[in-house]
């Protein structure tokens, strides 16, 4: 069991005999976004326990995430999907992802109920690793301390996560946002542990590019991203392989404005790719996103754009056909 949606599939498991969760387990909570370098120590944190006490290993998320709920459309723009986060913490490790629905109902535990309902009679936690600055339950009187009070009453121990830093600041999922807001792509690397690179499935689009002599693979965003504008990027096929690309991300100001997406022109390839997920790694900025007066002004940038690319790419290195 890999992941487990809801609060009520999380009880009927753990309440059965001999199933994943009824030794109980070693658990973390958090966003996740990102899955960060210092994400990735928390999950090494969770993981080594979990050996040592001979029981899985579990990564509690939520979604939508709180600040969504609570913010909506001004919530911060997210780093990665869910899907793309529930593979990266599989990648790093860890046994499984318990994904909460974060909506009025759970927004109402208050701080014990959410201990005593999802992490002792849900989880039967045996180590729960979380900050030292974690607040939970509709009244915020869930804390750090709280949870070791009742960890040493119910036979669970808790511990503190450890803080990552680069450059002497804590790595963050507002920091990597931050850097790629301003474009700081080589920044944002370094804090993920590899470049950022959004997967997705590609979708049918409104077939603008193919009437403008640019083509591209579309990959629907349910929220916007922390990037806008147009990229030299490094896309990877279901095949294997890899090839040059040149990416719009954003809301189509001149198309339409509305949905988030990310368009991506495959430079020197033929084929198809509807119904199967790639990967766009950014590379290089090349502008903002821009509201041209009509199609054929856009359809002159996108020229100007792919030029531009390839300039660069000649001069940092092609992915193409590379496995």
């Amino acid at each position: 069991m890999r992941l487990i949606r809801g609060l009520t599939n999380l009880k009927l498991l753990s309440h059965q005999e001999n199933t994943f969760l009824s030794r109980g387990c070693v658990a973390t909570v958090g966003n996740f976004d990102g899955v960060h370098l210092g994400h990735q120590t928390i999950l090494d944190q969770v993981k080594d326990k979990a050996t040592e006490l001979g029981v899985p290993s579990v990564a509690m998320v939520f979604e939508p995430q709180p600040r969504e709920f609570f913010q909506g459309d001004d919530a911060p723009p997210r780093l990665t999907g869910f899907r793309q986060k529930f593979e990266a913490i599989l990648s790093h490790g860890v046994d499984c992802v318990l994904c909460l629905k974060f909506d009025e109902n759970f927004r109402s535990y208050s701080g014990m109920g959410f201990i005593e309902d999802v992490l002792i009679d849900g989880l039967k936690v045996h180590h729960l690793v979380v900050g030292d600055d974690f607040r939970f339950g509709c009244d915020r009187a869930g804390d750090f301390q709280l949870l070791r009070d009742v960890g040493e009453t119910e036979g669970f121990s808790v511990e503190n996560t450890r803080t990552v830093t680069i450059d002497g600041e804590r790595v963050s999922s507002t920091r990597i946002r931050n850097a790629l807001q301003e474009n700081q792509l080589e920044l944002a690397g370094r804090l993920l542990g590899h470049p950022y690179t959004i997967r997705g499935k590609v979708v049918y689009g409104r077939q603008l590019g193919r009437t403008i002599g640019a083509p591209t693979v579309n990959i629907m965003l349910g929220r916007l991203a922390p990037l806008r504008g147009v990229y030299v990027v490094d896309v990877a096929l279901p095949d294997g392989s890899r090839c040059d690309g040149v990416a719009n991300i954003g809301l189509r100001p001149t198309v339409d404005g509305r949905q988030p997406s990310l368009e991506v022109h495959l430079l020197d390839f033929a084929g198809t790719l509807y119904g199967q997920r790639i990967a766009v790694t950014f590379r290089h900025p090349l502008r903002d996103e821009t509201k041209f007066d009509s199609i054929d002004e856009l359809k002159d940038q996108i020229a100007r754009d792919f030029e531009n690319a390839r300039a660069w790419i000649a001069d940092h290195g092609t992915v193409a056909n590379q496995h």
